[in-house]
């Protein structure tokens, strides 16, 4: 089958990097220190369901890991992304398939403008955080999203194989799109207001800030050629109740003091609107806004 390597092992990849392992497959995570030396001691702790399994795999901090390896998943920060690809660029296998699983809509062009070969970006619908260095926990769903692309469905396959929900669709824009939306609608409100989603849809007047967010954001696609559901508010607002204890990934990056991606959420639709003349001050002023909230962190 050959090996598999993860580029940046935050819990999205610790998460698909401990299932991917445990049914067997060859397995090496590339992140920091602090992961490595815990790997070392225990193993990878995957929290699911209830139970915590210690699971065997190699860890390394070295951008040379990916090396001999025939997939590469690349799961760092966006604002990483060209950096993360300069690094692994002279370790690739010519044959590797590169596969984004981040956050964004971009990360794949940038990646395969780096590296020069195609990388296929992956939608991924789950919920993980890291209880502690080498030790993922798992809160819900986990299904990915393949774009079409040289050698996605036999690396889809290596994923249901693991028993994770892997397709290749060829609505894969749509639905990275659909999920960027959603996120330049929560992200930038959950880590300002540093509330979780319920109590910010409680909040009057946070819903109709967030429609108008939503709103730019279509006109921002409609204009790339890129169609969104119609029922997309209504996805929004089931968020609200069905995650109403959730913060978003920005305000838990916003939390621990660590940068966030909301230059490629919130600041990628004032980027890509400005392209083609549309205005979007709230999400502007969003990006803007928790822009000047890090410096202040």
């Amino acid at each position: 089958m050959g090996k598999i390597a993860v580029m940046g092992a935050g819990a999205v990849g610790c998460y698909y990097g401990a299932l991917l392992a445990q049914a067997g497959e060859d397995v090496t995570l590339i992140g920091r220190p602090a992961l490595v030396q815990a790997v070392a001691r225990q193993g990878l702790l995957l929290e699911k369901g209830g139970q915590t399994a210690a699971i065997a795999l190699t860890a390394t901090d070295s951008p040379a890991g990916v090396a001999g390896a025939n997939v590469v998943i690349i799961a760092v920060k966006s604002g990483d992304s060209a950096e993360a690809a300069r690094q692994i660029a002279p370790h690739l296998a010519p044959d590797a398939t590169i596969l984004s699983l981040q956050n964004g809509i971009s990360n794949g062009e940038t990646l395969a403008a780096t590296l020069g070969r195609p990388v296929i970006p992956v939608v991924v619908y789950v919920a993980t955080d890291m209880a502690g260095p080498g030790h993922v926990r798992h809160h819900g769903r986990g299904e990915l999203v393949f774009a079409p692309g040289p050698r996605a469905e036999p690396a889809a396959a290596r994923f249901r194989a693991a028993g994770i929900d892997a397709q290749v669709s060829p609505d894969a824009a749509t639905a990275l799109w659909t999920k960027f939306a959603i996120n330049c609608c929560f992200n930038a409100v959950s880590a300002l207001t540093r509330q979780p989603y319920g109590t910010i849809a409680a909040q009057p007047g946070a819903l109709d800030t967030m429609r108008v967010v939503l709103d730019e954001c279509c006109a921002v696609a409609k204009a790339e050629g890129i169609p969104l559901p119609d029922d997309l508010w209504h996805r929004i607002e089931a968020i609200t109740h069905q995650m109403a204890g959730q913060f978003s990934s920005t305000a838990q990056d916003m939390m621990r003091g660590k940068p966030t991606e909301i230059d490629y959420l919130n600041g990628e639709i004032h980027r890509r609107a400005a392209r083609h003349g549309i205005a979007t001050p709230v999400n502007t002023a969003l990006w803007a806004l928790v822009k000047l909230a890090e410096k202040s962190a």
